[in-house]
């Protein structure tokens, strides 16, 4: 079993996207993830809205995307919509616009100051640029496209 983003491929995953990206913004959800597993059989979805995903939004979602995936003949033997979770992935700007002021823990491409791994308060997003806020003083400025992987912090 593989994880396949749609970050790091092209063709069939990048159009699967596209097509959730469209159809789930038009019944009022974000797309966050989409992950093929076993030869693409197993679709995951993780979607978010801005009150929090609820089950009966998952039932609705997984509904609608079966009949989606009959018209739009995608070949798959499982499909799972779920929310983020609490330690939800941040991908595009808009996720990291949106959590500002939040604790989020992230990894980069490319080392600053040696260091690869950080975790702070998101503090700004302006021009692909993240501004963490680490042990209330350091300010660290990101690059998005430095990013590797980044996620919130649960608040427990």
């Amino acid at each position: 079993m593989g994880f396949i983003s749609p970050f790091f491929i092209c063709g069939e995953t990048m159009a699967l996207y596209k097509l959730l990206d469209s159809t789930l913004a038009g019944m009022g959800y974000e797309l966050v993830e989409v992950e093929q597993l076993s030869h693409g059989k197993l679709l995951r979805i993780f979607v978010d809205k801005p009150n929090g995903v609820t089950v009966d939004d998952c039932v609705t979602i997984s509904n609608h995307l079966d009949r989606l995936f009959a018209v739009e003949n995608i070949d798959y033997s499982r499909l799972e919509v779920s929310s983020p979770g609490l330690d939800r992935l941040l991908r595009k700007e808009t996720d990291f616009i949106r959590f500002t002021g939040e604790m989020v823990k992230v990894k980069l491409r490319i080392a600053l100051n040696g260091q690869r791994n950080y975790v702070g308060i998101l503090r700004e997003v302006n021009d692909g640029l993240v501004k963490l806020e680490i042990e209330k003083k350091i300010v660290v400025d990101i690059e998005l496209s430095n990013l590797e992987k980044a996620r919130l912090v649960p608040r427990l």
